[in-house]
């Protein structure tokens, strides 16, 4: 009886290792959903921060593919984004949703992940049509996102009235490499011609804050006379305050673009007179799901998905 007892336990530990590995290959077998490739901006500012937390809420409610996130230092760290791209590609990774830093620079590693059999979508800043020619992708390849220009157009209008005819300002510009910097600098002027603004300086802060607090530092120096400021996103907005807080100056109005969590209390406070609300995990899951359209093959890689803005002043927040 001892012996058949003795036996039978060695065959149980002699099976188990089996078992493990087949449940093991079972639930790998299982767990064939797609694999999606998140590719944001600085994870420094506050809107890719949201986008990201936002985009694995969804992931994790939903079920159906599984996320990775990635993102850069800082706007400028473009090399970053090439590396996430290509690690991606390693990885064999089903979808890429990327927010390219430099619209013609990403367009050689959108290439890649293509070529690699990879679907890859454009989603918050424009891939560069001349580029995409150059590298034999369609002109009109899919893009998610708002029109940039109308939104600095729309916030741009409401700081004119604000001010009224011949009010001085300046522009603070995102990165010069990225079609939305351009996009909404280009609505920003339409709004100064619209309202007869006297623009004193147009500068690139490269989306930052830090750099925008020593740029607009450096303005107020040499135009005192300034009245409001345009910023391209938030964050470059914060070091704007920052600047004016430190001249003691509570007479320049100042708006921005994307209504990071930071600014409500700015604009509730009259430390910022507006921005544009743009929902960035709301962008994302856009992208996700025309990237889920186009591997079931229910729509091609082509076109514009808009995203709204809305202008979020005082009101908005109260």
């Amino acid at each position: 009886m001892r012996k058949n007892v003795l036996v039978l336990l060695i065959c149980m530990l002699l099976l188990m290792p089996m078992l493990a590995m087949a449940k093991g290959a079972q639930e790998e077998v299982k767990d064939d959903r797609p694999v999606v490739g998140l590719i944001m901006k600085s994870l420094a500012n506050e809107f890719f921060m949201a986008m990201e937390e936002g985009a694995q809420a969804y992931a994790a409610e939903d079920g159906t593919f599984k996320l990775i996130t990635m993102g850069m230092n800082s706007e400028t760290d473009f090399d970053s984004q090439v590396n996430a791209v290509d690690t991606l590609i390693t990885q064999g990774v089903d979808l890429i949703v990327l927010a390219p830093a430099d619209s013609a620079g990403m367009v050689a590693p959108v290439k890649r992940a293509i070529d690699a059999g990879v679907t890859v979508i454009n989603f918050d800043v424009t891939l560069d049509k001349d580029a995409l020619k150059a590298a034999g992708l369609p002109e009109e390849f899919l893009f998610v996102g708002p029109d940039n220009t109308d939104g600095a157009e729309m916030v741009g209008n409401y700081l004119g009235e604000k001010l009224g005819d011949g009010g001085k300002v300046f522009i603070l510009e995102g990165n010069p490499g990225a079609d939305n910097a351009k996009q909404r600098k280009n609505g920003f002027m339409k709004s100064i011609a619209t309202h007869n603004l006297e623009l004193l300086a147009s500068n690139t802060a490269h989306w930052e804050t830090e750099e925008a607090n020593t740029l607009m530092t450096n303005l107020l120096t040499k135009h005192p006379d300034v009245q409001g400021v345009m910023c391209a996103n938030d964050s470059m907005a914060l070091g704007v305050v920052r600047a004016l807080e430190a001249a003691g100056r509570s007479d320049v109005q100042v708006v921005g673009f994307d209504n990071i969590p930071a600014v409500k209390d700015l604009i509730l406070n009259d430390k910022m007179l507006a921005t544009v609300h743009m929902d960035g995990a709301e962008m994302a899951i856009l992208a996700f799901n025309a990237g889920f359209e186009i591997l079931a093959g229910e729509r091609e890689n082509l076109g514009w998905v808009q995203s709204p803005l809305i202008l979020a002043d005082k009101a908005f927040f109260e």
